[in-house]
């Protein structure tokens, strides 16, 4: 069964995992810089492994249904580290939609339970995406 506590590794996984995020958002800004978006991915992938443990990690990157995002996602990291930014972030875009396909739904719920913006998307011309 998983565990839901709050442990001191799952606090620094969701910490790297922010600052991956907000890193990668830093090299789209400034014009694809190679070093933010590598940074942003390692920073991305340091804090998954540390949020669900480094097994259940490799257990949901290869996975059959999740093999093509695994693969984009690492290819376009490759690009990103050599110096080809865009299609790098194009190829790891599409990996990221494709591996976490699953948890949309899971995110418009959770959406639409905050207060504005649970409202905005609830409305007729949103929710028909």
């Amino acid at each position: 069964m998983a565990s839901f506590e709050m442990n001191d590794r799952k606090k620094i996984g969701l910490g790297l995992t922010g600052f991956g995020i907000f890193f990668s958002f830093l090299g789209i800004i400034f014009l694809f810089d190679k070093g933010f978006l590598a940074m942003g991915n390692i920073l991305f992938i340091s804090g998954v492994a540390l949020t669900i443990g480094l097994k259940s990690t490799m257990q949901f990157f290869m996975k059959r249904q999740n093999f093509k995002g695994t693969i984009s996602f690492g290819v376009g990291f490759f690009f990103v580290v050599i110096g080809w930014p865009i299609i790098g972030m194009v190829l790891e875009a599409y990996g990221f939609i494709v591996l976490f396909s699953g948890f949309w739904p899971t995110l418009a719920v959770f959406l639409q339970r905050i207060p504005i913006v649970g409202w905005l998307f609830q409305q007729p011309y949103i929710r028909s995406v």
